[in-house]
């Protein structure tokens, strides 16, 4: 049953992508596969049902998982991949940033700066196709991100739904490399493809959406295998290299960054604490170095954002109310960081200890970290659990993976439409 309701959920979302476009999708729809346009009502319904069943699928497999079933990695990945396929060719789903993505490449492709100059600016059906919420807005992706976003424009040119159809192809290849890295390298290896390659709401999240967090995720996986395996300093300069990678895609990832690198810091192993820190500022410096620091001025507006569901719209609510929002915002920025490390510390005594000194010490860290983002974060999307997603598949089974579940489920439910608001 589980199985059944997860392959449903994949293929409902499957069926939304592919009736484009409506009210869940981007608003030109892809070539490869196409049906004739759903309603507003009916996608959001469809939408809401393929989400849920993912997230109910996905707690009765991770439930019976602890009761002993072990499902074939293979199998699970060939389902995975199966289902990325079909996502890829649709069109994207539950989330309009794919759009963004080929403007900003648009923008890069042009020899014009993303950082400076907005999507409203391009015209044409680059601009057409983009939120109207981000449509002013410069990009707030790291340089990383931009140059994918630039080769795949140099490649579509002026056919945007060209551009866009070359990054949810690389998308989709790094999950599924992502997939196979964290088989090959996690102790219970159909625990891993269950988590990553055919977790159902990361298929829809993640592929169908075409979110750039999936190469986070990449870097993420190899930065903590390889700082498990490979303690040597070469080793850590590869880490430190991965970890500047990350944080190219997105500056978030600098969470990651501590995760990993904290227990260094409590033992004071200061050989790899410093190889790992100077390989990772080195290649943020020579990542961000030609496009200036003024790269980084557009999140200074977007971390006062406050998404919903969140904790954080209460004090946001009470500001506007006393006309004192500066305040609210500045208590906010206070006081959620210090939360999500409270929280941190929290997961990190619910998963308990490793069996032997240095085992997953540092991704068990990194994901408590992560996860307490997750919760605390007062702007968070659903896709920005990719960060947290692999770390738990490199770890034994706990009960927070339930509480990951709950997360990513609300989330997906609560952020589905792209920008177009809901229709019932």
């Amino acid at each position: 049953m589980p199985v059944a309701l997860s392959v449903a959920g994949v293929l409902l979302m499957v069926l939304v992508a592919i009736a484009a476009p409506n009210d869940h999708t981007l608003d030109r729809a892809m070539p490869l596969l196409r049906l004739p346009a759903l309603s507003g009502p009916v996608s959001t319904f469809l939408t809401c049902a393929a989400i849920a069943a993912q997230g109910m699928g996905l707690i009765g497999m991770l439930s019976a998982a602890g009761r002993g079933w072990r499902p074939s990695p293979r199998r699970l990945l060939a389902a995975g991949g199966v289902g990325a396929c079909l996502l890829t060719l649709a069109t994207p789903v539950g989330s309009a940033d794919m759009a963004s993505y080929a403007a900003y490449g648009r923008i890069a492709s042009l020899g014009l700066d993303p950082y400076r100059v907005v999507p409203a600016d391009l015209g044409g059906d680059y601009a057409r196709l983009v939120s109207s919420s981000w449509l002013r807005t410069p990009s707030v992706y790291g340089p990383v991100a931009t140059f994918v976003q630039r080769l795949a424009a140099d490649i579509g040119g002026e056919r945007v739904l060209v551009t866009i159809g070359v990054l949810m192809v690389a998308n989709t290849l790094v999950f599924l490399a992502t997939g196979l890295i964290l088989v090959r390298s996690a102790a219970d290896r159909g625990r891993a493809a269950l988590l990553w390659a055919a977790n159902p709401l990361l298929l829809g999240i993640l592929v169908g959406g075409g979110h750039l967090d999936t190469y986070i995720a990449l870097f993420a996986v190899s930065a903590a295998v390889l700082a498990e395996r490979r303690p040597d300093w070469q080793g850590e300069a590869m880490v430190g290299l991965l970890l500047g990678l990350a944080c190219g895609v997105k500056i978030s990832a600098a969470l990651l960054v501590i995760g990993l690198t904290w227990p260094l810091l409590m033992r004071r192993d200061w050989n790899r604490l410093l190889i790992r820190a100077a390989s990772c500022l080195g290649v943020i410096v020579l990542l961000y170095a030609p496009v200036g620091l003024h790269a980084l001025a557009p999140l200074s507006e977007a971390s006062q954002l406050v998404s919903a569901p969140s904790i954080w719209q209460i004090p946001q609510l009470a500001g506007r109310l006393l006309n004192g929002p500066a305040v609210a915002a500045t208590l906010t920025g206070v006081a959620w960081p210090l939360l999500m490390l409270v929280l941190a510390r929290l997961l990190m005594r619910r998963r308990g200890h490793p069996t032997r000194r240095d085992q997953l010490e540092q991704p068990r860290t990194a994901q408590a970290l992560a996860l307490g983002w997750n919760i605390a974060a007062p702007w968070c999307m659903p896709w920005y659990t990719a960060m947290t997603w692999p770390l738990a598949a490199l770890l034994p089974r706990a009960r927070t993976d339930y509480l990951l579940t709950a997360i990513t489920l609300g989330l997906a439910l609560a952020h589905n439409t792209g920008g177009h608001g809901w229709s019932w």
